[in-house]
């Protein structure tokens, strides 16, 4: 039994700016962007609804970048960028997630068994200006993980994505082909599970490192030794998924509800 801490959400490299943290421990869940319109994905920009204050996501930017890597020139604005899809990745609402990055992410969520645990971070920023941090915002405990790989049959690869019907990659593979010629994990969930309604569990530090010349994002001592972080290293910068020796019962007991949270559920406390 383990847990994986997966880095999600829009950013300031694909979405332009981060999604607020609000004084009272509310806080806004924003998708990044789909890489293609090419997706059955009915959520847009300009329809995904704020949580905690009146607009919509396409509200808190000017501009995205839907591949950041690959096609860094690329930019979309004005009514096309409320027209354009989120990738709903993961789906809290379906509890369905799903990833190909291989910095450790495929290799970690693909070992995940059911009854463990998936929980998400996100990089939030207060409105007043104050210095944004990495916080985990929800979780999804596991029912079913899945790989769709490229090389695998044409048959196999549709019966697999079938079987998550609400997965984001699911929704922009076409006839069978991922978007992207890489393994996928594809992760559907179980109750409990969901986004957090307040009040996220801060996970990073923003500070100078002996011998380096610059500040930078780090995983807290705090999370890592209670959490039991076995691998992904101390630097956050780029998101890393984390694996934590704790069982999907200890981690849930460590993070508090989904609902009606304080701001005792915000602090780390030994399980």
């Amino acid at each position: 039994m383990t847990v994986v801490l997966a880095g999600v959400g829009a950013d300031s490299t694909n979405f332009g700016a981060l999604a607020p943290l609000y004084d009272d421990g509310r806080f806004e869940y924003v998708p990044i962007p789909e890489k293609t319109r090419e997706t059955d994905e009915s959520e847009t920009l300009g329809s995904w609804s704020l949580r905690a204050s009146d607009g919509t996501a396409a509200d808190l930017t000017t501009r995205i970048k839907p591949r950041p890597i690959g096609d860094a020139d690329r930019t979309v604005t004005g009514d096309a960028l409320e027209s354009w899809p989120v990738h709903r990745d993961p789906n809290f609402e379906a509890l369905t997630y799903g990833e190909h990055r291989t910095s450790g992410y495929v290799a970690r969520l693909r070992s995940l068994e059911a009854g463990d645990v998936v929980g998400f971070y996100a990089g939030l920023r207060r409105p007043d200006g104050d210095r944004a941090h990495r916080y985990l915002i929800g979780y999804v405990t596991v029912d079913r993980v899945d790989v769709v790989r490229p090389e695998l049959p044409w048959n196999e690869r549709e019966a697999i994505l079938e079987a998550h019907p609400d997965n984001a990659h699911t929704k922009r593979a076409r006839g069978g082909e991922l978007y992207l010629e890489k393994p996928v994990v594809l992760i559907d969930g179980r109750e409990p599970g969901g986004l957090f309604d307040r009040h996220p569990i801060r996970l990073s530090d923003y500070y100078v490192k002996p011998g380096n010349e610059r500040a930078q994002y780090y995983l807290r001592e705090a999370i890592a030794t209670d959490w039991d972080v076995r691998a992904g290293g101390e630097n956050m910068m780029y998101k890393p998924a984390y694996r934590c020796g704790l069982s999907g019962e200890a981690f849930r007991r460590r993070v508090g509800p989904l609902t009606e949270r304080t701001t005792d559920h915000a602090a780390i406390t030994a399980g």
